[in-house]
């Protein structure tokens, strides 16, 4: 006779659902992203600014049908920058680049990451310095979270390019 570990495993995601160390990883397992366009009428030397609104796959941290008043502290861990298109595109030709997070009408803005050393052939990934100082809890509770990139080009560019920004957080159970 053969167990059936397929029931169990539900019921036990249906018991540890309600609890925030459940909430906590799944809020912390999914990265919100972003794709963000640098205009070819960019000019190198002039700081420019480009604003999309982040998604992720489970973006629902209201409280409102879900258990996210069981968890706090939602902070960024991790930050990369990815070029998308064209997918060769070198991020070292950007001098610099900073990413704020904040409500969907640019209020309550923060610093999230920035990359203030990009080095000339970085290529087409760059890790970001993130900036974990401020929680982010109200922010990711918002039906809509707003990112906007302000950056410098060292060389003109001839085509747009859009760049895909991966914002990992981390969020804590609540006691």
């Amino acid at each position: 006779m053969t167990k059936k570990p397929l029931p169990v495993l539900i019921a036990l995601l249906f018991i540890f659902s309600g609890c925030g160390m459940f909430e906590s990883v799944v809020k912390s397992t999914f990265p919100y992203t972003t794709n963000l366009t640098i205009p070819a009428s960019s000019e190198s030397g002039k700081q420019y600014t480009a604003v999309n609104m982040a998604t992720s796959y489970d973006q629902n941290f209201t409280k409102d049908g879900n258990n996210a008043n069981h968890i706090g502290q939602v902070m960024v861990v991790s930050a990369k920058l990815r070029s998308t298109e064209p997918a060769g595109f070198n991020i070292g030709n950007l001098e610099y680049v900073k990413f704020y997070m904040s409500k969907h009408d640019g209020s309550d803005e923060i610093l999230v990451a920035s990359r203030t050393d990009i080095t000339k052939g970085v290529g087409n990934t760059m890790v970001l310095d993130i900036d974990n100082s401020n929680f982010l809890d109200q922010l990711v509770r918002q039906p809509d979270v707003r990112i906007r990139m302000v950056y410098k080009l060292r060389n003109n560019i001839d085509t747009d390019v859009t760049v895909k920004l991966l914002l990992g957080l981390s969020a804590y159970p609540k006691d």
